[in-house]
């Protein structure tokens, strides 16, 4: 089913789950404890945010940047398994019914908890869907065919260099929403956005109806009156890792709330 996104632009926000950030002389904070996560996930939407998307922290996260790399390393560090961030979104669905919960990760992980085995824990854990980094619609099969047993919809990446026969399939085998990536290259912030998102996603459009999420880079609030213009949500990833890698544990949830809050500024003003 397709996401809900309750504001427009939508926002999703991306967490690496139990990454705490670190201390002024570089030591990990709070290691092992997913509360910090779950008490960061409850305040972003609270502030706003229609869907979490919890980031399963991976020893090779070839498609992220240094911040989010920085963060899955200190979230391994601590010992996060995935079986804590299927937990850890079962928790959200409890405290927060109506939020969106994106399950986010690299196919490793995956593989080695065993397919099946993850896409039940998932929609058992009341996840709305799945995101795989690096699994391609095209060898998808088997994926797939075990999220159609449930409720879980696959979310796709669809990038500015994908062909249109690979997009028509990402639009045939997407559910949830369709992820467009802003730009060629790695998450990270960057200072404007680049024409090839809107481009993206008007060829999307061609073939789909489902809501599309723009990201890679999305950094403030003028990133996000822009994304308005032309698609359904936005995605906040790496400034949000970034400004809890520069928090103390008992102070990330209320700077992730009030930066949130502040990314819809511009844009209301504009629609005012």
């Amino acid at each position: 089913m397709p996401i809900r996104f309750q504001q427009h632009p939508g926002l999703v926000v991306y967490l690496t789950a139990g990454d705490n950030g670190v201390n002024a002389d570089g030591a990990q904070m709070h290691p092992g404890d997913l509360s910090v996560t779950r008490a960061i996930a409850l305040a972003a939407i609270d502030a706003g945010a229609d869907v979490i998307e919890l980031g399963v922290p991976f020893s090779d996260p070839m498609a992220d940047g240094p911040v989010i790399q920085r963060a899955s390393e200190r979230a391994l560090q601590s010992g996060t398994r995935l079986q804590d961030v299927i937990d850890l979104a079962a928790e959200l669905r409890v405290a927060r019914p109506a939020a969106g919960i994106i399950l986010f990760s690299y196919l490793n992980p995956i593989l080695r908890y065993g397919m099946a085995r993850f896409v039940d824990a998932a929609a058992a854990a009341g996840a709305d869907g799945v995101l795989l980094t690096d699994m391609i619609v095209e060898e998808a099969d088997e994926y797939l065919a075990e999220m159609h047993r449930t409720s879980l919809s696959p979310v796709f990446l669809a990038a500015p260099t994908s062909p249109d026969a690979r997009l028509q399939a990402i639009a045939a085998h997407s559910e949830g929403f369709i992820y467009a990536i802003s730009r060629t290259g790695i998450t990270g912030k960057q200072q404007q956005l680049t024409a090839d998102a809107a481009a993206l996603v008007e060829r999307i459009r061609r073939w789909t109806r489902l809501p599309v999420a723009v990201g890679f880079g999305i950094s403030n609030a003028d990133h996000v009156a822009q994304v308005g213009r032309f698609a359904d949500a936005a995605v906040v990833g790496s400034a949000i890792v970034e400004l809890i890698e520069r928090s103390t544990p008992e102070k990330a949830p209320g700077a992730v709330s009030r930066f949130i809050e502040g990314l819809r500024q511009p844009y209301l003003a504009q629609t005012l």
